[in-house]
């Protein structure tokens, strides 16, 4: 065993006094029964676990805990409780020392360890569950659809949220049961995450959704689970909280008109200029090639099948600088979100992007985003370029249109995405001019007949 200095030394010799392990037997019967390690770590911390092997009563001695050496098979067993035994008292001097979590699912590991055996998982520990879900992800059912597998980035949320789930266990020095998902529970873990790991609201948020969901499921599969899990509430951050950076049509333009002299900058300005025209994630803008555009009746269409949703969408393409791109064979290069969020910011401060906004940025000593003013160009990311779209031809083109291209289901999803509260006076006002305008094609129509007629 590894120790730091002298106090760890010390400390792991009192640990090391302070642990008991005894063998047992919990039946009499006439016929071999199982042998049970106690592990006793004072305090009323006392853990038991079968230790796979067995015995008749008769030949077991209660003077030594172990079996009577009366036989070829009596002396083995007894030379493996030996070996456990030793084995046992090592890693609870390694395991308390290093601040590990003891208990049974820890002494049902550690007694498989010892003798190479396969490991069984416990479903009704949180965390195994969620691995359970990551290993069966291609086989996962997706909620809401006839379709199987999640998504790889679900997947990497489910491996995220069990990691999350592992550092609160080594925090509070106890496994997560199914069983302990009580109101205390989720409020303990909240505050954790939002004061002790400082996440933002919404990824505490998200976190609590994932437990949630991980609950639900458990429950699908008959495991046991607390009767709170099912009442655990949602919260994500206050719309008046929020700080989405958009840019404007003047933004844009002046992006566009910017002297750049650089050729990844360009090729990342091409990819704003497509991606703030027809509102798709980055996911999938940065998916596209020139086979994904086509030219019908005049017009030109872009075809995706949005990799979150799973929806197929067309985009009509009319911005002219997007269709410039596109006739003269000028398509973007492929590039990675990160080159392209980096090389981002870059172009809109070569492009004087710099009005000084309220934002959350990354702060290098706290690893954790910092509410404050910043100039514009250090907050933009790719995310910019569909929240852009739907910002700026929002009562411009009709919602159902709109979101129709952006991929959101609902009508408050989109307007929550935007940061906007429906606008009821707005809408009837959208309502009389698209009416006004209809009944002057009629107008228009019935002028040309009657011309017509008396002709």
């Amino acid at each position: 065993m590894f120790v730091k200095n002298k106090f760890t030394c010390r400390l792991a010799i009192q640990i090391y006094k302070m642990a008991t392990v005894n063998f047992r037997l919990r039946s009499s019967a006439n016929k071999n029964v199982s042998i049970y390690l106690y592990l006793s770590l004072g305090r009323g911390q006392m853990y038991q676990s079968k230790t796979g092997f067995s015995i008749h009563p008769k030949d077991w001695s209660i003077k030594t805990k172990k079996p009577k050496q009366n036989s070829a098979e009596n002396k083995k067993v007894f030379s493996n409780l030996n070996k456990l035994e030793v084995y046992i008292y090592d890693q609870v001097n390694v395991s308390l020392a290093n601040g590990e979590i003891i208990d049974k699912l820890w002494l049902d590991a550690k007694i498989n360890d010892c003798f190479s055996r396969v490991k069984k998982t416990d479903r009704s520990v949180v965390a195994n569950h969620v691995q359970y879900i990551i290993d069966n992800a291609n086989t996962r059912k997706i909620k809401g659809s006839n379709k199987i597998g999640l998504s790889n980035k679900r997947i990497a949320g489910y491996k995220t949220f069990k990691t999350i789930i592992q550092d609160y266990q080594t925090t509070i020095k106890s496994q997560i049961h199914f069983m302990d998902i009580n109101k205390v529970f989720v409020e303990g873990f909240t505050n954790w995450l939002i004061n002790d790991r400082k996440y933002s609201i919404n990824h505490a948020g998200k976190q609590i959704d994932n437990l949630k969901t991980v609950c639900r499921d458990a429950e699908s599969m008959d495991i046991k689970t607390h009767s709170y899990s099912g009442r655990i509430e949602s919260f994500r951050e206050r719309n008046e909280d929020r700080h989405i950076i958009t840019l404007s049509f003047q933004e844009i333009k002046q992006i566009k008109d910017a002297e750049i002299k650089s050729e990844a900058l360009k090729n990342v300005r091409k990819w704003l200029v497509v991606g703030c025209a027809i509102g798709q994630r980055a996911s999938d803008l940065l998916r596209l090639t020139e086979e994904d555009v086509r030219f019908e009746k005049g017009n030109y269409y872009i075809d995706i099948i949005q990799q979150k949703t799973k929806r197929f969408v067309t985009i009509g393409v009319l911005d002219p600088d997007v269709i410039d791109i596109i006739e003269a064979g000028n398509f973007p290069y492929p590039i990675s979100l990160q080159k392209l969020n980096k090389y981002l910011k870059k172009l809109c401060a070569e492009a004087k992007i710099d009005e000084v906004v309220q934002g959350k940025k990354m702060d290098k000593k706290t690893m954790r985003k910092k509410l404050d003013f910043y100039p514009k160009n250090e907050l933009i990311s790719s995310h910019s370029f569909r929240r852009s779209f739907a910002t700026n031809y929002y009562k411009k083109i009709p919602t159902p249109i709109l979101i129709n291209i952006t991929g959101h289901s609902k009508e408050s999803m989109f307007l929550e995405y935007i940061n906007r509260k429906e606008d009821k006076d707005e809408n009837a006002n959208l309502f009389m001019k698209f009416y006004q305008d209809l009944n002057k094609e009629k107008d228009s129509e019935l002028r040309v007949i009657r011309s017509s007629s008396s002709a």
